[in-house]
């Protein structure tokens, strides 16, 4: 053979060997722990590693995207006529006194409706199973009644939001109109808190933040014109959780993106059933998100699906109940079943398509803990922890309903709680500065005769 500087290609080749035998065992080793440890497929872990890896970097280098111009800035509310709402179809006054409601809405809802109606429901078009269940059933009956009430909460609550709403108000004063008001039509009961409540804090996420933002008290934060929204909040009956959310802005720059993700919603909706892979489903989603570009100052951007963000399992008074339904093909073998009930939830970035935790953390949740956590807790995280369990049990809850149930010094408090174990949470989710993202959302029921979009109304 024919030699190199004196050295045999043999012995090139034997020398590279080695590092060719090591990259292979890394790699084996890494489909290993993403396939049996993490249920993904290694694609899918690396796609995400390489996102956070960036997104770290950027912060890191104090990288910023160029928003839109800021324009004005408001301090209180606008007066006068509103600017168009863009993000969502128009909801007439009409739509909501049709059932003898008030405008705005003070009526208990469930008053109002003898039966409440199927809203959209399609055959499974994928189902490989029989039905196993009896749609007829007693247990049936009311769990389709307890979710279509709050599904009828929902879509009047946030009907009347979105009638309201305009530049210049303050957020917590949108999320405090928007939550009394779903109490009103909800029938809240202090004395048995959770029958008929919030099914978690209102999400107000603004721009490069997607998601788990609401304001602390004290917070006087106030929405722009150029802003985009993310509305997300939920109604809860007998534990029956309606989780859907819609992307609102009062200027045309976001349309782009708002209807990439729309669409992209839709197109999970679509896909989902029984027997049908949450992954397959991600795969889809991504597949008509990403085929979108928008653009912002005269430069293109590429819409990008959030890849560390998912749609979910919902269970009775959990709001995550155990199985995601990806925006991105994970790989993930987990199939939806038959009676199971969840959110499809879509999330679209002109940044990087990936989110951490970023800002001062507003919701929480309980945790399952032991009696020695307990039992370690300070006296006033203690009395605080009392509060928790009686008025959310295990639905999620925010500062400022902690601050309104008689607890001024809950940050304190609720450190110690976190801080132990006993309480989790869930700080603001953001993508990378100056970047824009927008969020739609429906819950669906697998329902033996077939799949019901229980939240889908006339705005979105």
């Amino acid at each position: 053979l024919a030699s190199m500087d004196g050295m045999d290609i043999l012995d090139v080749l034997s020398g590279w060997s080695g590092w060719i035998q090591r990259l292979s065992v890394t790699f084996i080793l890494m489909w290993c722990a993403s396939r049996f440890l993490l249920g993904v497929s290694l694609m899918y872990l690396m796609r995400t590693i390489s996102r956070e890896i960036i997104l770290r970097i950027a912060i890191w280098r104090g990288v910023t995207m160029t928003p839109l111009p800021e324009g004005q800035i408001l301090s209180a509310p606008i007066k006068g006529e509103r600017p168009p709402l863009h993000g969502i179809g128009p909801v007439p006054p009409e739509t909501t006194k049709g059932c003898g409601q008030t405008i705005p809405p003070t009526k208990k809802v469930a008053p109002l409706f003898s039966t409440f109606d199927v809203v959209e429901h399609h055959n499974y078009s994928k189902r490989t199973s029989d039905s196993e269940q009896d749609e007829e059933s007693k247990e049936w009956k009311t769990r389709l009644y307890d979710a279509r009430h709050a599904a009828e909460v929902h879509r009047q609550v946030r009907h009347h939001v979105q009638r309201t709403v305009r530049p210049g108000m303050r957020f917590i004063d949108i999320c405090e109109n928007l939550e009394a008001t779903t109490h009103k039509l909800i029938g809240f009961n202090a004395k048995n808190p959770t029958k008929a409540t919030w099914g978690f804090p209102t999400g107000v996420s603004v721009n490069n933040c997607a998601a788990h933002w609401t304001p602390n008290p004290g917070d006087d934060r106030v929405l722009q014109v150029n802003d985009v929204v993310k509305i997300d909040f939920g109604t809860a009956v007998n534990g029956h959780i309606m989780d859907s959310a819609f992307s609102m802005s009062f200027t045309h720059h976001h349309d782009g993106l708002m209807k990439a993700v729309e669409e992209a919603t839709a197109a999970g909706v679509r896909e989902a059933g029984v027997d049908v892979r949450c992954a397959d489903i991600g795969g889809t989603v991504r597949e008509v998100m990403e085929s979108f570009e928008v653009e912002y100052n005269g430069k293109t951007f590429p819409v990008k699906s959030i890849v560390n963000l998912s749609g979910h399992l919902i269970k009775p008074y959990h709001i995550h109940g155990g199985k995601n339904v990806p925006i991105h093909n994970t790989g993930s073998s987990d199939k939806m079943l038959e009676g199971e009930m969840y959110a499809i939830e879509t999330f679209g970035s002109t940044g990087y398509g990936y989110v951490m935790n970023q800002g001062e953390c507003s919701h929480f949740m309980r945790a399952s803990v032991s009696e020695w956590q307990l039992s370690a807790l300070p006296k006033d995280s203690k009395k605080l922890l009392s509060f928790i369990d009686s008025r959310f049990e295990t639905l999620p809850f925010c500062g400022r309903w902690l601050h309104g149930g008689g607890f001024p010094r809950w940050q304190e408090q609720i450190k110690a709680l976190c801080n132990m174990g006993v309480v989790r949470m869930y700080p603001p989710l953001c993508d990378i500065q100056g970047c824009y993202t927008a969020q739609y959302e429906h819950t669906i029921l697998l329902k033996p005769s077939g799949k019901e979009v229980l939240t889908r109304g006339p705005d979105y």
